[in-house]
């Protein structure tokens, strides 16, 4: 990557932020009080399954520009476009669900968005001595970000956000700071979704790794004892993330029962264009026919939605539960035996 501030491509990307896309923030270091913004088109916007380092390569251009002066080009933004969020627990479908949006050729996806899980760490300690940002430093840069969100291209119609899985414990601060916007909470009953969760070839390792601060979660929301981290097997691991996640969604859910739809990912493969059309209405997007009477053999649906080049039907997906429940049958059991000791 090239480019820092000060040079003509920092300032050049600086120049673009209150009106393109294209100058896209992929990172913020609130240490050292930049933002790293880079240059991004809208196909790179639609192939990305993650807008994290992977989207880096040694030819993007790009520069570490200060908050200050990110903040102060946010705040000329120019027609900003509805702003909507997708959060979800974690393989349930929310990769597919904003593919099928990309569809609609009038949405522009955010998957994953680097600064939306710094902006969930700051938010987790601001009533803590360590927070780094005040009350009024946190808006700030919220709406900074949310600000450089919402620019679109001239065929956006809506601009619509899939959080990372454990970031959806933003739900309530995003739909606080943007009245106007709406959510999609994506999830699954407790037994399929460890069945998911453990059929994974990397489940294990991702599961410890998001441990730490789902069982901080929990204990913020508990008083009852809980058992070390480390005693934990991988069924209880992922109980652990199914009890937390949907808990945070159930505030939002509760909150904005207007404006957040949840959603069963069983129940929507069962009824893609169903879903869909409730979707679209719900975001405020045209509820076009021909886009209806399609999406249902979008061949989406057949594609494995993190990488695109892999085949992954719902039939797939079926058999793939069915393999994870014989051969993960004990973990699937301890995992809803730690549910029924602790969801209360």
């Amino acid at each position: 990557m090239t480019g820092k501030d000060g040079n003509p491509i920092g300032n050049e990307l600086l120049a673009r932020l209150p009106v393109s896309p294209d100058a896209y923030p992929q990172k913020l270091d609130l240490i050292r009080g930049l933002m790293l913004v880079i240059g991004f088109d809208a196909a790179s916007y639609r192939s990305a399954s993650f807008l994290d380092d992977r989207i880096l390569a040694p030819s993007t251009r790009g520069a570490w520009l200060p908050i200050a002066r990110v903040a102060e080009a946010a705040g000329r933004v120019t027609d900003p476009r509805p702003l909507h969020f997708i959060f979800h627990t974690g393989h349930v479908g929310s990769t597919l669900l904003s593919r099928l949006l990309d569809e609609t050729g009038k949405v522009l996806p955010l998957r994953e968005p680097l600064p939306l899980r710094s902006l969930a760490d700051a938010h987790d300690v601001m009533s803590q001595p360590e927070s780094l940002l005040s009350q009024a430093e946190f808006g700030a840069t919220l709406d900074m970000t949310l600000r450089l969100w919402a620019r679109g291209y001239d065929w956006t119609r809506a601009v619509v956000v899939k959080a990372t899985s454990s970031a959806g414990r933003m739900a309530m601060p995003l739909l606080e700071a943007r009245p106007q916007s709406r959510a999609i909470c994506l999830n699954l009953e407790a037994e399929p979704y460890l069945a998911t969760l453990l059929a994974g070839q990397n489940s294990a390792e991702d599961l410890r790794g998001h441990g730490p601060g789902r069982m901080r979660r929990l204990r913020a929301r508990s008083a009852a004892a809980q058992s070390p981290l480390h005693q934990l097997s991988p069924g209880e691991l992922a109980a652990l993330g199914w009890l937390v996640e949907t808990a945070s969604q159930q505030d939002a859910i509760r909150r904005f029962p207007e404006r957040v739809l949840a959603i069963d990912f069983d129940s929507f493969l069962g009824a893609v264009t169903d879903h869909m059309d409730r979707i679209l209405a719900l975001f405020g997007l045209e509820r076009d026919a021909r886009y209806l009477a399609g999406v249902g053999a979008s061949p989406v649906l057949s594609r494995y939605s993190k990488a695109p080049d892999r085949s992954y039907s719902p039939e797939d997906r079926s058999l793939l539960l069915l393999e994870s429940r014989r051969d993960n049958a004990a973990e699937i059991r301890k995992g809803m035996a730690w549910l029924e000791r602790h969801a209360g």
